[in-house]
């Protein structure tokens, strides 16, 4: 069994649980594996596939996860708990099939339910690929001690960000340990929360695309920024207060994130497009709110390696915080091709609706927008893209 925790999955996964249970309850949602990479799978993969998704029905929040939860996520309320407690993942909503060498992965239901497949999901796509292909890891432990050396000599801070598209989950176990080891307080946390558990690290994340991605859909896409953050804010109350800014382009979130919410949010995530001008932008956007950038953070998120994580360093140059979340270059640096993947939501139904809602993503990158090609174009038009 490749997911053998209930919280083998990414923080941010529950903390949108949560806020969609507060907020959205009745919402249904459909989400589309994308293959980006046109990678070739092998034959019988969707078959196998489907036998690790039914086993994950058996998973449950245990009570040594909750009394960690409740200790290190304070931000969530009893009620939560209760909800996680009593949650079965359901296989019925998650649709695989195979032709030839295509994937295809749909997952519909409750959005509350459904959020937490993702991340669980490419994990086990990631792993049975590399191990029905055949393809062995190597050196992982001598590159993740060398890269954790000279994170601490570049005084980086890092998060551990690599669940989606590890090689497997022992590859990523040995290379938290590793870091944990080696990095002592340039290691903020891991997104992994069992593995937070595990090393006794902070479970680290706020919110994914598909949060602005809703409300878009729902609420009209020039208000979806600033009502998105609103409604994180009523529910979080200041916590997890790392604002994601590329959903519909890091230009139209800058023109909603207004005194109100630069003040409020601890920091940005940046996620796409150029790290240098979105540095700049945010510099200049604190400052003409009269906002000393010092006491802010960025953290930085897209693809990142060492060479990365130094060019940017050296540019930002303590001009605002800089923390760094580090994801495939950890947990599948091991001589293999990583899956160049996602899971994305494509299609949403709010409570009384009567059909379902295309929804989009807006990259900085124009080669990574999401979506129907129709509803891109019409996004990009109302927002004067």
């Amino acid at each position: 069994m490749v997911i053998k925790s209930f919280i083998d999955n990414d923080l941010y996964k529950f903390t949108t649980m949560n806020a969609i249970q507060k907020k959205f309850p009745d919402a249904e949602v459909v989400y589309r594996f994308v293959n980006r990479g046109k990678t070739s799978f092998p034959p019988g993969f969707a078959t196998v596939l489907r036998e690790e998704v039914d086993r994950m029905e058996s998973l449950v929040l245990t009570e040594e996860d909750e009394r960690f939860m409740r200790a290190k996520c304070y931000y969530f309320d009893s009620v939560f708990f209760d909800l996680l407690k009593g949650f079965r993942f359901d296989p019925k909503e998650v649709e695989i099939s195979q032709e030839g060498g295509e994937l295809n992965v749909e997952i519909r239901g409750l959005w509350y339910r459904t959020v937490l497949w993702e991340v669980p999901l490419m994990a086990i796509i990631s792993e049975l690929y590399f191990k029905m292909m055949g393809l062995e890891a190597r050196d992982e432990e001598k590159n993740a001690v060398c890269k954790a050396k000279e994170f601490v000599r570049l005084k980086a801070e890092i998060s551990e960000f690599g669940t989606r598209r590890r090689y497997s989950y022992e590859v990523q176990d040995r290379v938290v340990g590793i870091l944990k080891e080696h990095m002592g307080r340039f290691l903020n946390g891991s997104s992994n929360v069992y593995l937070a558990m595990k090393y006794d690290l902070i479970p680290m994340g706020t919110h994914p695309h598909e949060w602005f991605m809703y409300h878009g859909a729902h609420y009209g896409y020039r208000s979806a920024n600033e009502i998105a953050m609103a409604n994180w804010v009523e529910v979080y109350d200041g916590y997890l207060g790392i604002a994601l800014a590329d959903t519909y382009t890091s230009a139209d979130f800058f023109r909603n994130f207004n005194t109100k919410y630069a003040k409020l949010f601890d920091g940005l995530r940046w996620d796409s497009g150029d790290p240098y001008e979105f540095t700049e932008r945010a510099l200049k956007h604190y400052r003409e709110h009269r906002i000393d950038p010092t006491t802010k953070t960025i953290v930085y998120s897209d693809a990142l390696d060492l060479e990365g994580v130094k060019k940017i360093k050296a540019f930002v140059n303590g001009r605002i915080h800089d923390v760094y979340g580090i994801g495939t270059y950890l947990t599948n640096d091991v001589g293999v091709k990583p899956l160049n993947m996602v899971i994305k939501l494509f299609e949403c139904r709010p409570k009384g609706g009567a059909d379902f809602l295309p929804v989009v993503k807006l990259s900085d990158v124009e080669g990574k927008h999401t979506g129907d090609p129709r509803e891109i174009d019409l996004c990009l038009g109302i927002l004067r893209l």
